[in-house]
């Protein structure tokens, strides 16, 4: 049985808005030969230029870590958010919250990657948020778009890449449209599954398919360097 028959929605957006129930998983030992490189995106870039693929990489001027020294691994589970068509002020006083990230938590596995194609100048995901994600055993988070309590984030060890910190909540500005399908972030399209790859340098989101194995095998050709914390799939 799947992991994905145990999971019950929480409706917080129609099913038909979820694309995939469980994301898919990466090779065997890919994860630990990245973890091991210990700073690997521009090690990661390096070897994808080599071989002739595109890296798919943003700086961490652009994608700022908010626990610096971290590198975290693993697939995305991905999320996209829009603007509600609503006066959010009005929102608020009748208390209409379309933001969905909490059923991304809900259907997480072990060592995903939450990366959110969201809004800038609205917080896309909280304390609250991060606390969940951590509990279901998500090892981080990517955010195109605002984000807001990094204390709380920082506490409870849930490290986020994001391109705006704001104090203004998104629950009565954003919509959730959809969880599991395909995103864009930057440049970048992303796929669910697609291995993520983040450390104090910036992101890399476009390791996936087949190319995983072969860039991870590739990259063990390189001296690891010194690291910080890590977190793992």
């Amino acid at each position: 049985m799947n992991v994905a028959d145990n999971k019950r929605l929480t409706g917080r957006i129609a099913a038909e808005n979820i694309k995939l129930m469980a994301v898919p998983r990466p090779p065997q030992g890919a994860v630990a030969r990245f973890v091991a490189l210990g700073d690997p995106t521009g090690i990661i870039s390096d070897t994808m230029d080599e071989l002739g693929i595109p890296s798919g990489v943003i700086g961490a001027s652009v994608l700022r870590p908010t626990i610096p020294g971290t590198t975290i691994v693993g697939p995305a589970l991905t999320l996209r958010n829009i603007l509600q068509r609503i006066d959010p002020l009005q929102g608020a006083r009748d208390h209409v919250n379309r933001m969905a990230e909490f059923e991304a938590h809900n259907l997480a596995q072990q060592g995903d990657v939450l990366v959110i194609q969201g809004v800038a100048n609205l917080s896309n995901m909280g304390g609250i948020s991060a606390q969940t994600g951590k509990r279901q055993g998500e090892v981080g988070a990517i955010v195109q778009g605002g984000v807001r309590d990094i204390a709380h984030s920082r506490a409870v060890g849930y490290p986020v890449w994001a391109s705006d910190i704001t104090p203004v909540t998104g629950k009565w500005r954003l919509e959730t449209v959809e969880i599991n399908g395909p995103i864009q972030i930057g440049e970048i399209r992303v796929a669910p599954g697609d291995l993520v790859v983040a450390d104090d340098t910036g992101v890399c989101l476009k390791c996936s398919g087949a190319r995983r194995s072969t860039t991870a095998s590739r990259c063990r050709t390189f001296p690891a360097r010194p690291t910080g914390r890590s977190r793992r799939a």
